[in-house]
C-alpha cells in the first residue's frame, strides 16, 4: 500500500447548494477516509471543487434571467463556505471555470487530438431555429416511449428512470423555445471507447473483482457487457471549455471530459502553493488513486474517465473507486427541484455549533451497500442517546472527577491494567473497517469504546470509592483518561470539532493513529487538564418538530399547481357556505375619496337595491372605465366605515401576474340581482 493518497470527491455542480444527500454520499466520508490517511502519517492530497460548466447551470441561468457566470459564482461560495462549516478538510476547493482548468483540460484534450485518438464524425443533432443554436440533450422535452411520460428530458425519463437519446422522445420540443427541434448536421470529436473494453475488462473485472464495491463492479460490468460505443467529447454549446481547434468555433468539451480533469488541474493549483509535484500523485505508482463519488457517477469515473488517462498514456488507474448508494429523507427521494432536502447551509444556521451532531448521524445512516434513510427523529434519537448519552456522558464524568477528587491532575495508575487493552483493539478495528471503506462499521467500534468506558466507571463506581479508597479511585480514573485521551484522538476522523474540544480538556495535542494502536498510555500521570464543558446538547422536540413541519409546508407547497398560490384558509362547513350571498350588480357611479389615493367611492345596482362602495381599486382602475361595469358582490357583509363613507358590501376581484387587480365577472350580461352559487 502507497504511502501517498490521492482522494478526490465528486465536483457538486454550481447550479445550487449541497445536502445531506451529498454530504452522506460522497464528503463526509470522503473526508473521513482523507483525515484517517493523514493520522496513519500519509502524504494526503485531497481534492474537489465546483463543476461549473454543463446543462444544470445554464438551465439555472435561464430560469433566473441571469448569465450562467452569475450562477456559478453565486453558488461556488455557497458550496464552498458549506463545505467549510461542517469541517470537510479539502487541501484544495476550486472550480472548473480557473484559468488553470481551462489550460488543463485544454492541453488534455489536444494531446489526445495529437495522438490520433479521437475520431471525428458528422451526426445529426436537434436544432432549435428560434434559438439558433443546438440543443443538449436536457433542453429537449418530449413523451418518453416506455411510460408515457410527457416531461421526460433527452437523456433520461425521471418518472421511470429509463435512460434516453433525444431521437428516442415522441413528439420532441425545445426547452429554448417550445418549438419544435429540426435534426441539423454537425461534426464532434468522439473517443472510441469501445476500443479501451480489453484494457478495461482486465483492470476491472479481473483486477478488482474481491476489493471494489459490488454495486461498482456489477455496474462497470454490465456496461462492457452490453458493449462500449463511441461517446462524443465535444459539445454544440455556448458554456463550456472552449475546444481548442481550428475551426471548432462554438463548440465546449463535453462536460464530463473536461470535470474530472478538475481533479488534476486542481491538483496543480494546490501543488504549486504548496511546493509539490502535481505529477507525483497522478503519474506516479507510488501514489494511490481514490474517487469518492455516487452511484450515479460510476460510469464516468470507472469507463470514460480512465479510457481518457489510457488514451493520453501517463496516468494513473484509481486503485479504488467507492460509490456510495442514495439517501431519502424522512422515506422519499430527495430531489432538488421539489425542494425535498436538508440544505446544509440551513442546517449550519439552525444548529449553530452543532456540525458534529449532523456528521455522526450521516454517518451512521451512510448509504453504503443500498440506499438508506434520514429522518429527523433519529437525528434526535443519535444526539440524545449515543452523542449525549454515551460518549459525551462519559468523556464529562472522567474530567469533573478529575477536577473534583484530584484538583485536575491524572492520578497514579497501573500502566499495564487489561482495560487499556481495548484501546489498541479498537483503534485497530476502526482503522480496518476504513481501508476498507466500511465508515458505518468503523463510527460503530469507535462508539463501542465510549461504551466500554461508560461500563467500566458504572462497574467500578469511583464516586463511591473515593470515600473508602483513595488508590483504587486512582487507578479507575487514570484508565479513564487514558480511554477518554484514545476517544478524543479516534474521533478525529468522524466529529473534528468535538476531538478539538476533547484536546482542549485534557490539554493533548493529536496522535499518530499507531501510536494509539500500540501505546497503552496517552496521557501521563501528573498531567494536568481543564475544566470540561458539555461536548453536546440536548435536542428538544420543539427543534425537531419544526424541521418537520418546515418539511410538512414544502410538501405542502410541491402540491401547488400554481406555485405563487397563498395557503388555502380555514376550512368552513357548508352551513357557513349557505350564508354566502353572492349576486350580479353594475356599477352606476365612481369617484375618488378625498386624501386616499387606493380608494374610489362607487354606487352600484345589486338588483335588490343601490348602495355606496368602498374599494382600494384605484391603482388598477380610473373612475371613467368603471361606469358600466358588470360585477359581483358579495351582498350581505356586514357595512363598516371606510374614511367616514358607509360600505355596504364587498367586490370580488383577483390578482393579475402584473401586479394589477381584475374584476371576477359573469361570461354574458345578466339582469342585476341574480345569485351566485
Amino acid at each position: 500500500m502507497s504511502n501517498r493518497k490521492m482522494i478526490t470527491a465528486a465536483l457538486p455542480y454550481a447550479n445550487g447548494p449541497v445536502h445531506i444527500g451529498h454530504l452522506a454520499g460522497v464528503y463526509i466520508p470522503a473526508d473521513v477516509y482523507a483525515r484517517f490517511q493523514r493520522r496513519l502519517g500519509k502524504d494526503v492530497a485531497f481534492i474537489c471543487g465546483s463543476d461549473e460548466h454543463g446543462i444544470p447551470i445554464t438551465i439555472r441561468a435561464k430560469k433566473e434571467g441571469v448569465t450562467p457566470q452569475d450562477i456559478v459564482d453565486k453558488y461556488h461560495e455557497v458550496i464552498k463556505k458549506s463545505f467549510a462549516d461542517l469541517g470537510i478538510s479539502f487541501d484544495e476547493y476550486s472550480r472548473t471555470t480557473s484559468k488553470k482548468h481551462y489550460e488543463t483540460s485544454q492541453d488534455f484534450f489536444k494531446t489526445l487530438y495529437e495522438k490520433g485518438k479521437f475520431t471525428e464524425e458528422v451526426s445529426e443533432q436537434y436544432f432549435d431555429e428560434q434559438a439558433n443554436e443546438f440543443l443538449a440533450d436536457r433542453y429537449i422535452v418530449g413523451t418518453c416511449p416506455n411510460c408515457g411520460n410527457e416531461n421526460a428530458y433527452g437523456d433520461q425519463c425521471e418518472k421511470c428512470g429509463s435512460t434516453l437519446s433525444p431521437s428516442e422522445l415522441i413528439n420532441p420540443k425545445s426547452m429554448l423555445s417550445g418549438n419544435v427541434p429540426v435534426l441539423k448536421a454537425t461534426k464532434n470529436w468522439y473517443l472510441p471507447l469501445n476500443e479501451y473494453e480489453s484494457f478495461l475488462n482486465e483492470w476491472i473485472i479481473e483486477g478488482h473483482k474481491d476489493d471494489w464495491k459490488p454495486n461498482v463492479y456489477g455496474q462497470v460490468k454490465s456496461w462492457l457487457n452490453d458493449g462500449l460505443k463511441p461517446r462524443a467529447m465535444t459539445r454544440d454549446l455556448n458554456w463550456g471549455v472552449p475546444v481548442p481547434l481550428p475551426g471548432a468555433e462554438g463548440k465546449v468539451l463535453y462536460v464530463w471530459f473536461d470535470a474530472p480533469i478538475g481533479y488534476i488541474s486542481f491538483t496543480k493549483e494546490w501543488a504549486e502553493k504548496n511546493g509539490k509535484d502535481w505529477k507525483d500523485y497522478w503519474q506516479s505508482e507510488g501514489s494511490d488513486l481514490v474517487h469518492f463519488i455516487g452511484k450515479d457517477n460510476i460510469v464516468f469515473h470507472c469507463i470514460i474517465f480512465p479510457s481518457m488517462m489510457k488514451a493520453h498514456g501517463d496516468y494513473i488507474m484509481p486503485k479504488n473507486v467507492p460509490a456510495f448508494e442514495f439517501l431519502n429523507l424522512e422515506n422519499d427521494k430527495i430531489s432538488t427541484s421539489r425542494n425535498w432536502a436538508v440544505w446544509a447551509h440551513e442546517y449550519v444556521e439552525d444548529f449553530p455549533g452543532q456540525q458534529d451532531v449532523l456528521r455522526y448521524a450521516l454517518l451512521s445512516s451512510a448509504p453504503e451497500t443500498k440506499d438508506n434513510n434520514f429522518t429527523w427523529k433519529d437525528f434526535q434519537t443519535k444526539n440524545n442517546s449515543e452523542l449525549v448519552g454515551i460518549f459525551g456522558n462519559f468523556i464529562n464524568r472522567v474530567a469533573v472527577l478529575i477536577n473534583k477528587n484530584f484538583d485536575g491532575i491524572i492520578p497514579e495508575g497501573d500502566i499495564n491494567a487489561p482495560e487499556l487493552e481495548e484501546i489498541g483493539i479498537k483503534a485497530t478495528e476502526i482503522k480496518n473497517y476504513l481501508e476498507n471503506y466500511e465508515f458505518r462499521n468503523a463510527l460503530t467500534s469507535f462508539m463501542n469504546l465510549a461504551r466500554f468506558g461508560n461500563k467500566y466507571l458504572a462497574d467500578e463506581e469511583p464516586w463511591k470509592t473515593i470515600k473508602t479508597d483513595l488508590d483504587k479511585t486512582k487507578k479507575i480514573l487514570f484508565i479513564g483518561a487514558q480511554i477518554a485521551a484514545a476517544l478524543g484522538n479516534l474521533a478525529e476522523p468522524f466529529l473534528p470539532f468535538t476531538a478539538q474540544k476533547i484536546y482542549d480538556i485534557f490539554n493533548i495535542k493529536q496522535m499518530n493513529w499507531n501510536d494509539i494502536e500500540h501505546s497503552k498510555v496517552l496521557i501521563e500521570a501528573g498531567h494536568k487538564i481543564n475544566v470540561a464543558p458539555l461536548l453536546f446538547s440536548q435536542i428538544e422536540d420543539s427543534v425537531i418538530d419544526a424541521q418537520i413541519e418546515k418539511l410538512e409546508q414544502t410538501k405542502q407547497n410541491n402540491k401547488k399547481t400554481n406555485p405563487n398560490a397563498t395557503p388555502m384558509k380555514e376550512q368552513i362547513n357548508f352551513d357557513d357556505f349557505t350564508k354566502i350571498d353572492l349576486r350580479t350588480a353594475t356599477i352606476l357611479e365612481a369617484e375618488k375619496v378625498e386624501k386616499a389615493d387606493k380608494l374610489l367611492k362607487l354606487t352600484v345596482d345589486t338588483g335588490v337595491d343601490v348602495r355606496t362602495v368602498v374599494s382600494g381599486i384605484a391603482e388598477s382602475f380610473t373612475p371613467e372605465e368603471l361606469i358600466g361595469k358588470q360585477v359581483m358582490i358579495l351582498l350581505n357583509l356586514a357595512p363598516r366605515k371606510i374614511r367616514g363613507i358607509e360600505s355596504q358590501g364587498m367586490l370580488l376581484l383577483t390578482t393579475k401576474s402584473d401586479g394589477k387587480l381584475s374584476f371576477v365577472t359573469p361570461d354574458d350580461q345578466v339582469e342585476n340581482g341574480v345569485e351566485i352559487g
